[in-house]
């Protein structure tokens, strides 16, 4: 049976993020230091697992294998949101889903194409995330910070919420 408020939390942020082609991708190094890398996310309907292409002799890859926990960060300035997404990743080596997600801009990174040995997918299984969800045109930024500055809350024409989506 599926919880109602997982999935209605599942849609809301894939409307956040459904045009937001680049993804801040959070990993801890060896060392114990986080370490963040642009990444882009692949076109699949975000269903609670976020999927990205790699390869495999990249360092996220080990650092993914040595501790899961990683955090994804959307932002969109022109649509004032920002959305944080923690969750477990895992190193996924399926050539029916690398198909799916194949897209020619890939060619760049893997010049082999779809069958390219090296090529990889990190799925992200989404644990919990908290979204910033503000006005998006200028004027609806400009009313917001004029709000902001009258009422002292910077909070009050914007949407903030933390989700558990474990």
């Amino acid at each position: 049976m599926s919880d109602p408020d997982r999935s209605e939390h599942i849609r809301k942020l894939a409307g956040l993020i459904e045009d937001v082609d680049i993804a801040m991708l959070t990993t801890i190094g060896p060392d114990g230091r986080l370490v963040s890398r642009p990444l882009g996310t692949q076109e699949v309907e975000f269903d609670g697992d976020l999927w990205f292409a790699t390869g495999a002799d990249s360092g996220k890859v080990a650092e993914i294998r040595a501790n899961p926990h990683v955090n994804v960060a959307y932002a969109s300035p022109s649509k004032n949101v920002y959305v944080s997404v923690a969750g477990i990743a895992s190193i996924v080596d399926d050539r029916e889903k690398i198909e799916r997600f194949w897209s020619p801009a890939m060619k760049i990174y893997f010049p082999e194409g779809k069958d390219d040995p090296n090529l990889r997918l990190i799925r992200v299984g989404a644990q919990s995330a908290e979204y910033w969800d503000g006005p998006g045109s200028a004027v609806g930024k400009a009313l917001y910070l004029a709000t902001a500055a009258v009422t002292g809350d910077a909070g009050a024409m914007s949407d903030n919420e933390r989700i558990d989506l474990s």
